[in-house]
């Protein structure tokens, strides 16, 4: 096994290390069937990873959003931490990232009160968590933590990477299709993280070199 010192990995959190839909739809249901709106998993799906606020504005007027917004966090910690759980290497590759030396961030568009308690649920513990941060914002963080790689399953998260000058490495767990995650900047585009674990020391000597 190869140290890389500098290895300092970012990721998302919904859908690229956990698997939150179920609890995202019923929080999203609940939100916005109180206020006479109907929506279905599958028009939740696309939405799946981008600012809470943008997304209730979906479906709701602007003077409603923020109100929703505060019921749907309230909600979420009631009943969506529970069928929330770690996708397929998660573990894996936390644990791998460590053993190499390198530093693990979780940056999401969540509030980080709500990353915290996901990732405690799940049982994975990063060395940094930071939330309220997407797309381009998510670059200040990267930068600020001298972050070598960011991995994640939206097109938003392939625009941090960029606007990071790091690589960008897509999952194919959320829900945007590899041409997306490829336009939105991309370097690499993998099924998931079992994957990922198979290339990081690939990876350390790309920045060692690179």
């Amino acid at each position: 096994m190869t140290v890389h010192p500098e290895l300092v990995v970012g990721f998302d959190l919904d859908m690229t290390l956990v698997d939150s839909r179920e609890g995202i739809v019923r929080c999203m249901q609940h939100t916005l069937g109180g206020r006479g709106v109907t929506v279905t998993a599958e028009q939740l799906w696309t939405l799946v990873g981008a600012p809470l606020e943008s997304n209730l504005a979906v479906f709701l007027p602007d003077d409603q959003v923020q109100e929703a917004a505060d019921d749907y966090r309230a909600a979420y910690l009631k009943i969506a931490i529970e069928p929330t759980t770690a996708l397929p290497g998660a573990h894996e590759v936390v644990q791998a990232i460590h053993e190499r030396g390198g530093r693990v961030l979780v940056v999401s568009a969540k509030n980080a009160h709500a990353v915290q308690v996901v990732l405690d649920h799940v049982g994975l513990a990063p060395d940094v968590v930071v939330g309220d941060r997407f797309a381009e914002q998510k670059a200040v963080t990267l930068q600020e933590q001298s972050a070598t790689i960011y991995v994640g399953d939206h097109a938003g998260d392939m625009r941090a990477a960029r606007t990071a000058d790091i690589l960008g490495v897509g999952v194919l767990t959320g829900p945007h299709d590899a041409d997306t995650l490829r336009a939105a900047g991309a370097d690499e585009v993998l099924d998931g993280l079992p994957q990922l674990v198979a290339r990081l020391d690939e990876f350390g000597r790309e920045l060692q070199t690179g």
